[in-house]
C-alpha cells in the first residue's frame, strides 16, 4: 500500500473525524486492501473484505461522518488496524 492510500485509511480512523476524505480515494484504498466492490442500483456499492459485505453510499464530496462510523465497524470486522498493519 502506497503512502497516500496510508493516509487515506489513517484519515477514516482519525479524531476528530475528518470531513473531507474522498469516496473515490476510499473506494481505492478498499481495493487495495483486496476488496471487491460491486457497483449496486443508485449511487450504492457493496464492499466485500475477508468474507464479511456491507453497502455503502457513495458520496459526491466528502465521506459523511455517518458514511465513516460505517466504513470504520467495517474494517475493524474485518481485522484492519491501521496503526498495526499499515504504519504511517
Amino acid at each position: 500500500m502506497n503512502h497516500k492510500h496510508r493516509k487515506v485509511l489513517h484519515a477514516l480512523f482519525a479524531h476528530p473525524f475528518n470531513d473531507n476524505i474522498d469516496f473515490g480515494q476510499v473506494q481505492n484504498v478498499l481495493r487495495e486492501l483486496g476488496a471487491e466492490i460491486e457497483e449496486r442500483h443508485g449511487s450504492k456499492i457493496a464492499v466485500t473484505l475477508n468474507g464479511k459485505t456491507a453497502a455503502f453510499k457513495h458520496a459526491r464530496h466528502g465521506v459523511p461522518r455517518e458514511e465513516v462510523m460505517q466504513l470504520r465497524h467495517f474494517l475493524t470486522d474485518c481485522g484492519v488496524d491501521p496503526t498495526r498493519d499499515y504504519p504511517l
